[in-house]
Order: C-alpha cells, then structure tokens, then sequence
C-alpha cells in the first residue's frame, strides 16, 4: 500500500489537455511542497499531453508525477490516481480547471491542522465558481446554507439543500483512505462518472468540515464539453449506466433509518439523475432513447421498489414524466428554463 505521507495528492486525469493543462498545474503547485500532483495521461495521442506531462514531473520532482495509461476513461484516471495517491487527502481536479490561489491556502492551513489530529477528518467541501465562457460570467456555488463554519460536524448537523444545489467532484476533498476502504472503483470509458465519486462514498463519511471559500473554478462552455447539451443527448446511454450504478449502490431506505438527513440528501440526487437522464433520453428523441428511458424507471421499480414511486412523484422528477409527445417538448421547457435560471450547464 502506498505510504500517505503528503497533505493531499491532487490528481488531474489529462486527455489531449496540452493546450490548457499548464494554467491548472500553475494554480496546484502554489499549495505548497507537502503535495503531489499526479498528472495521469489518459492514452492522448492528438497533442502533446504525454511529453507535458514528464516535463512537469522533471521541473518538479517529488511533487509532480507522471503516470502513462492506455485510454480508459476519466474515470480510469481518477481510479489510477487513487491507487498511487500518497496524500492523506484526495482531490481531482480536471485539467481544464483550476483552483483559486487564494482559497486554496485557507484550504491547506486546515488540511495541515487536521493531518496533526488522531482522527482526520473525513471529507472537506469549498465552493466551486461555474466559469462560463459563452458569455464571461461566473456563478459561484455555496454551501453557508447547509452545512455549519468553524467546526469539525456530522450528517446530523446538515441543513436543507436548495434546488440544483448539490455536492459536486468540484466541492469534495475526501480522505483517501475512506476512498480505498468503501471501495469506489470507478467504470472505464464512461462519462459522468464524477456524480459516483460524490455519491457511493458518503455513507463512509462520519465526520465533515466546511470553509465557505471560493476554491475550484469549473470552466464550461466548450463546444465539445461532456456537458455540453448536445454532448449529453448523444451520450446519454453513458448517462444511464451511471444512474444505474447509483440504484445499485446503496439502500436509501436503510440509510434514512439510520441517518436520516444524509437519507435525505441522497434521495435528491438520486432523483436529480433519473430527471436528467430522462431529460437526455427525450432529447436525443429516437425511438431508441425513449425505450431506454422507460427501461430506466423499470430498473429502478424492480430494483428500488421502495423508492421507485417517491422518486416518480418527486418534484425534481414530476416534469419529466408527462405523457405523449406534448407532455415531452413540457418536460424540455421545463429543464431548459431551469438550465436558464440556475446556469447548471
């Protein structure tokens, strides 16, 4: 087993990144020598992302390593990281991303204090900021309604979620240890598999600390972006493998008997991707999709039967059952509007 003996070990799964992998390194080094950056290129053959990367490791070793893989996926990159992470803390941060100097000193100050403790923490959140390069606006996303400030809590001590508020790979440190113990293992060649890393291990989460600090800048607005509207209809089968892991991953009833608030949480998000897969399968609009989207809401009334009805009738789902053709270009307003108002995408 590799040995924890830095701080946090960033890891940046790098596929054809050249042209914008530098700026996000730029930004992690700033975090200090008790770090490791493990760049893990994913197969690139388009540009020059290989040689970038033992560059990078050759002007700073024993901070920065290169690993070479051949091409399995974001997910791969962030399971390979996983595996050779030598931080007591674990983030990825995606090579067309980048964190804020500023609040990611405040971030390391605490990640030093709880590396000093008997029982570290197990997962820190910071805001993430939606940088938006269509338009050159910015969208920041906090947490100070939900979660406690100054002090070390618990799923108990957890407020409300707001609407299309949720925890996302961008707000999450976790503790590697955790992340090895509940054994996330993340599917290769499949988009979207960021919503697992912030969903399978949270049972596994006791304890959580919270700096209300605007750290992970997400730019989004490429036209070949994962995120990208039509991106996601053409890739929504990969949508739907993901969600359907998530039904497989745990009992929401068990863990809402247990704790309820956590229960809670994850019963919203669970919901929100049956809602944006449904949306992404009626925006592919083949005859294909639609059955895969019936197929979905079967998998989940044999599999979750319990939840099955109460996800149906949620409020983030409601929208997107509506019947017919009509009831399909409403359930489109609808998440459009939504995407409007909130800048999700």
């Amino acid at each position: 087993m590799t040995p924890l003996d830095k701080i946090i070990t960033f890891a940046v799964p790098c596929y054809n990144s050249a042209a914008y992998m530098d700026h996000c390194i730029e930004t992690l080094l700033t975090a200090g020598e008790d770090i490791e950056i493990i760049l893990v290129d994913d197969g690139s053959t388009k540009d020059d992302t290989p040689a970038k990367c033992d560059e990078w490791e050759q002007r700073h070793p024993g901070i920065i390593r290169a690993i070479h893989q051949e091409n399995g996926g974001h997910g791969e990159g962030v399971n390979q990281g996983i595996r050779n992470a030598r931080g007591l803390y674990y983030k990825v941060v995606d090579s067309d991303d980048w964190l804020d100097a500023d609040a990611l000193a405040k971030v390391m100050e605490k990640l030093r204090e709880f590396a000093a403790m008997p029982a570290p923490v197990d997962m820190v959140i910071a805001n993430y900021v939606y940088e938006h390069v269509e338009d050159n606006t910015q969208k920041v996303m906090g947490y100070k309604n939900v979660f406690p400030t100054g002090r070390i809590f618990t799923w108990n001590n957890i407020r409300h979620f707001r609407a299309s508020q949720y925890l996302l790979m961008h707000s999450v440190i976790y503790r590697t240890q955790l992340l090895r113990d509940c054994g996330l293992e993340l599917p290769k060649h499949t988009f979207y598999v960021d919503n697992i890393f912030v969903y399978q291990p949270l049972p596994f989460v006791k304890t959580m600390y919270y700096l209300n600090v605007d750290l992970y800048r997400y730019f989004i607005g490429r036209a070949d972006q994962s995120v990208n509207e039509s991106v996601m209809a053409s890739r929504s089968d990969q949508q739907v493998r993901v969600t359907k892991l998530m039904i497989d991953a745990h009992d929401l009833t068990k863990i809402r008997s247990l704790q309820p608030r956590l229960g809670r949480y994850m019963f919203s998000y669970l919901s929100m991707m049956m809602c944006i897969s449904s949306i992404f399968l009626i925006i592919a609009d083949t005859p294909e999709s639609l059955g895969m989207r019936t197929e979905l809401w079967e998998y989940l009334r044999k599999k979750r039967g319990n939840l099955y009805r109460r996800i149906r009738g949620s409020i983030i789902c409601a929208g997107t059952n509506l019947p017919g053709y009509q009831g399909r270009k409403l359930s489109l307003k609808l998440y459009r509007l939504a995407r409007k108002i909130y800048k999700f995408n």
